[in-house]
């Protein structure tokens, strides 16, 4: 039998500190990802409305989700800027 004893209070300054350095992504990495998204939406909409690839509406809709996700994340970080 093994037991394991944690240090929560090491654990939680740790994981505080992996969250500060993942949302620090700086806004020209989300901008970039942002791009790339809206890319990827375009070509799968026009492959879904052009030529009627079923696979493309559901890649497109995906592409929605993360771009929703991008620019609330751009929302975060750039009011953590102008607050500097």
């Amino acid at each position: 039998m093994i037991i394991l004893t944690i240090n929560m209070r090491y654990v939680s300054s740790k994981l505080l500190f992996l969250r500060l350095n993942l949302t620090s992504i700086s806004m020209k990495d989300l901008l970039v990802k942002i791009n790339a998204e809206i890319e990827t939406f375009k070509t799968e909409s026009e492959s879904l409305t052009e030529k009627g690839v079923k696979a493309a509406g559901a890649r497109a809709r995906k592409a929605t989700l993360e771009i929703e996700k991008l620019l609330k994340e751009f929302r975060k970080v750039s009011i953590e800027e102008s607050k500097k």
